[in-house]
């Protein structure tokens, strides 16, 4: 066939001629629109780097999530107008064209989602670090609730009884949820996460033996970093039927500690001690003094207990404390004469005498 009979022959009762224009204006028009679209994305890029607001950060998000594909089945559909297409290759042409258009509708809605949720989760942040976990979980909830909404559009649009469909899905749904309850209920687990923030990330928690730093609050695990290196991972229902200790909401630390002098210490340096053991408690920073007293006798010691608060929760700080308070009863305790006690030991030695005579202790 020479290219004469080609250009006169007919496709569906449409001249082939007529058909390649169609293409190969559908193919120009897209190639121009997508320099277009690059063009104007990287001018409104360099606009929102020099701007503070950020409706142009959306503007920058919607046009990145344009898509040739949609742009390409735009321009077929208007070169296709003109052509007295037969009404299969309508009905064909007009499902492709809804398809791609709820799918571009979906990219630019995740478009405005992130926006949304990147606004939110800056201006939240620093009040609330637990923002970042229902940033993640609404973000799931929000692109899911979008997809499915356009799903059953396009359905609708193309035909298709929804309301039989939704049905089946009714019921099939139930099937999937018997099957998929464990990961159903860590899913749950994460909205209760969520809403009831038992711990937010940067706290420092233990669950039962185990303990550290939550790194990340996912839809199925949380993830922990203990104090050895290693990443605990957990099922968010198992830490929710835990015993958990948030280190992270402690306001204050208790500390309670005891010293030992020997036995023999004279009376009036006993009552002097737990002064000289409230003065080196006050000197230090963070510290709020509760009581000292003579607590009891043990075994090898005259024992005093003692008890202050920190009023900043930090591990390291508190050992600071406690190391500087130490040092200072040490070299007080040293001033005044005071020994530490320490575990002793009395022998009696009874040594055996005549036949007759009393024993006689050695």
């Amino acid at each position: 066939m020479t290219v004469e009979q080609l250009m006169d022959a007919t496709l569906g009762g449409v001249p082939v001629s007529q058909i390649l224009v169609a293409l190969a204006s559908a193919v120009v028009a897209t190639f121009l629109l997508r320099l277009f679209f690059g063009f104007a994305l990287r001018r409104v890029q360099k606009l929102a780097r020099r701007t503070t607001t950020d409706i142009d950060d959306l503007v920058v998000e919607l046009l990145d999530k344009t898509r040739i594909l949609f742009i390409g089945l735009v321009v077929l559909w208007a070169a296709a107008r003109p052509l007295d297409l037969p009404p299969e290759a309508e009905v064909v042409l007009r499902g492709i064209l809804v398809v791609g258009l709820h799918l571009q509708f979906g990219f630019w809605g995740m478009g405005v989602v992130n926006y949304l949720l990147a606004r939110w989760k800056r201006e939240q942040l620093e009040e609330d670090p637990g923002i970042a976990t229902a940033v993640g979980a609404v973000g799931f909830i929000a692109r899911l609730g979008l997809w499915a909404i356009l799903a059953l559009t396009a359905l609708g649009t193309l035909g298709v009884e929804v309301s039989a469909f939704v049905a089946s899905l009714g019921i099939g749904g139930v099937a999937v949820a018997l099957a998929l309850q464990n990961v159903l209920g860590d899913i749950f687990a994460s909205m209760s996460i969520v809403l009831d923030k038992p711990f937010i990330i940067g706290d420092f928690v233990s669950v039962g033996e185990l303990s550290g730093t939550v790194e990340h609050v996912g839809l199925k695990t949380t993830r922990v970093r203990s104090l050895s290196g290693e990443q605990l991972v957990f099922s968010n229902s198992d830490m929710l039927n835990s015993r958990i200790r948030n280190y992270g909401r402690m306001r204050e630390r208790r500390v309670a500690f005891e010293v030992g002098v020997e036995y023999g210490t004279p009376a009036d340096t006993l009552r002097a001690i737990p002064g000289y053991i409230r003065e080196a408690v006050e000197a230090s920073d963070n510290t709020r003094f509760d009581r000292s007293h003579f607590s009891g006798f043990g075994a090898s010691s005259i024992d005093f207990e003692t008890v202050y608060y920190m009023s900043v929760p930090d591990y390291a700080a508190y050992m600071d404390t406690q190391q500087a308070i130490n040092l200072s009863l040490y070299e007080r305790f040293g001033d005044e004469g005071i020994e530490f006690a320490f575990p002793t030991r009395t022998v009696h030695v009874i040594r055996s005498a005549g036949e007759g005579d009393e024993p006689v202790p050695a």
